[in-house]
């Protein structure tokens, strides 16, 4: 991290206050000196979530999420710690950029982290500008044909409007043009993944002719876009963004932002694949629908779901593939703690054409009438081959993260199976075993021959980096008493060179995830102080003093028990040291 970025993060802590930018996502409660609510980032009814205003942090007791506004704000939001950056030094009126602006491709001189966040910067603009231009495509003369396609579709003008859907012109370099009059040149446009380039180096529209979807990140912002045919072109019918730097399909659920608020507040996410279907179930008032994004359901989009609800449904298609991906999309919900149901729909019939033929009544019954999660899992696992079923059910458990939760399927299964109980998790002990030990022997890690686990920080280092945390300024103190020496563990000693080469109000940013848990652990007060400052800091002294003479104790009595060769008068040198450092140590510490 830059000076620059470390001066730009206090101005923008000095700006704003955590507890203002919290209770945007979470009802914060005072209680005393601290707020506190239910967890944003794990399910639960009870107020472990605590924000310490004064400090500046915020902690769960729950799952220890903690961390400062950045990290609070990132994680809600799935924002790297650039975009956070960037959006809350927007919102605070912080400069982080001054060099001059990224054009035509080329770099404007900043360097490092501060160039890295002008270009992301550059990149959300252009995608922003690229929105507004589909959009206005739609209003205009020459989206009649698309607008006259969302009528027959049955799209409302609310749901048009709340997903900024949009219109690509048919034509080659419409928004290649839009954006070199706004000073983006082609290769930014290629970067952002909006423009490509043709064998003859010529410069395109990726999105031509085609009803577009904006996709945006959990903070609002648009990061990458769907565009669907609408006529009978001999294309595919529909295409996405690649990846960009700003965008990886894997980690994003269309709609998203839409739905989290309704997913936060008790309904289960509506997990389904196409956008058509996902505005088609808002528009139905279904507001916790979202959908994957041309790519098989993956463990991030998990953690995306699982950070504002508990409770899934899938609405796959009944055929071969909605089953078999029905089943791996549960093997991943239910191994992460979360609840799920299977509504499959008939043959020939999807989200769409169910809700506009049939109504919100049948697809209620086919709701009510869906399997939970597990249940579904063992219907499929009878009509796999009983090899197959085994080391599905064997895998799945495995990766179950909750003991009591993999006792639970473990034996579910295995009755399914055909198996007894104690048959089947013999397999899983000897499967865990197996892949232990090759995983071990790859990393050189426990399982195989590898380098053994580290120790955890003694005692004494945790106490005195606990002190040192707390009370900073105390620190050049701790190093005259030859703290710093006894410290045994690497992780205590890179710790503290941190809090000395770092001021006490920027550290943190500085610090990994586990010395941050660390930190703000000390300083918000879960780990309470023990006394006032000074008698913590005598405690440590007399600790430290008694270290010193019991290293003592033992260098003379190493030197005694190697003797001198029957030398007598030696020997009684050797004792009489040892007494005077034993009675030193009684007259110093008494």
């Amino acid at each position: 991290m830059s000076q620059g970025s470390s001066r730009a993060i206090q101005e923008i802590k000095a700006r704003l206050n955590i507890v203002d930018i919290v209770r945007r996502y979470v009802d914060l409660r005072r209680n005393g000196p601290r707020w506190v609510a239910p967890c944003p980032f794990h399910q639960e009814t009870k107020p472990s979530f605590s924000v310490n205003e004064e400090e500046g942090f915020f902690y769960c007791f729950g799952c220890q999420a903690s961390g400062d506004l950045f990290d609070f704000y990132s994680q809600i939001n799935g924002l790297s710690f650039r975009e956070t950056l960037e959006q809350l030094a927007e919102e605070a009126g912080v400069t982080l950029d001054r060099s001059p602006s990224w054009r035509n491709g080329q770099g404007g001189g900043g360097t490092g982290a501060d160039a890295g966040i002008s270009r992301r910067r550059h990149l959300l603009k252009a995608h922003e500008l690229a929105a507004a231009h589909f959009t206005a495509n739609l209003a205009g003369k020459a989206g009649g044909e698309c607008r006259e396609y969302m009528a027959r579709r049955g799209l409302s003008e609310e749901i048009v409007r709340v997903f900024g859907l949009g219109w690509s012109l048919r034509e080659w370099r419409a928004l290649a043009d839009a954006l070199r009059r706004a000073g983006f040149g082609d290769d930014l446009g290629i970067e952002a993944a909006l423009l490509g380039r043709s064998g003859n180096g010529r410069v395109y529209d990726r999105f031509r002719g085609r009803l577009i979807f904006p996709i945006r990140s959990l903070s609002g912002s648009v990061i990458a876009f769907g565009g669907r045919i609408i006529g009978n072109e001999d294309e595919a019918k529909y295409i996405n963004s690649s990846d960009s730097p700003l965008y990886k399909k894997g980690d994003h659920l269309y709609g998203l932002p839409q739905a989290r608020r309704a997913a936060a507040s008790g309904a289960p996410f509506l997990l389904t694949e196409g956008y058509m279907d996902v505005l088609t179930l808002h528009q139905y008032g279904y507001a916790s629908a979202v959908g994957v994004l041309g790519t098989a359901f993956t463990p991030e989009q998990v953690k995306r779901l699982s950070g504002f609800a508990s409770r899934v449904e899938l609405l796959f298609d009944g055929d071969a593939a909605g089953r078999k991906a029905a089943l791996r999309a549960c093997g991943m919900l239910l191994s992460k703690g979360l609840s799920c149901k299977v509504v499959l729909f008939p043959e020939g019939e999807d989200i769409d054409s169910l809700l506009r033929r049939a109504g919100k009544d049948v697809f209620e019954n086919l709701r009510a009438a869906a399997p939970e999660g597990l249940a579904f899992c063992s219907r499929v696992l009878r009509d796999m081959a009983p090899r197959d079923a085994v080391d599905w059910a064997g895998s799945f458990v495995a990766q179950v993260e909750l003991p009591e939760l993999a006792g639970r399927y473990a034996s579910v299964l295995a009755t399914e199976l055909g198996l007894s109980e104690s048959e089947f998790r013999e397999r899983l002990v000897a499967g865990r075993a197996a892949r232990r030990s090759v995983a071990g022997a790859e990393r050189g890690t426990p399982g195989g021959r590898g380098t053994p686990v580290p120790t955890r920080t003694n005692v004494r280092d945790r106490e005195i980096m606990t002190f040192a945390v707390r009370y900073p300024h105390a620190l050049p103190r701790l190093r005259e008493l030859g703290a710093y020496l006894a410290l045994v563990s690497p992780r205590a000693r890179d710790l503290w060179r941190k809090l000395e080469e770092n001021p006490p109000e920027a550290v943190v940013q500085f610090l990994d995830a586990r010395e941050k848990t660390f930190w703000i652990r000390c300083r918000t007060g879960e780990a309470p102080p023990l006394d006032t400052e000074e008698r913590e800091f005598a405690g440590i002294s007399d600790m430290l003093h008694s270290m010193r003479m019991t290293r003592q104790s033992v260098s003379v009595s190493a030197a005694l028990r190697q003797g001198s060769g029957g030398d007598f008068e030696t020997d009684l040198d050797y004792l009489r040291a040892l007494q005077e450092t034993l009675e030193r140590t009684h007259g110093e510490q008494y």
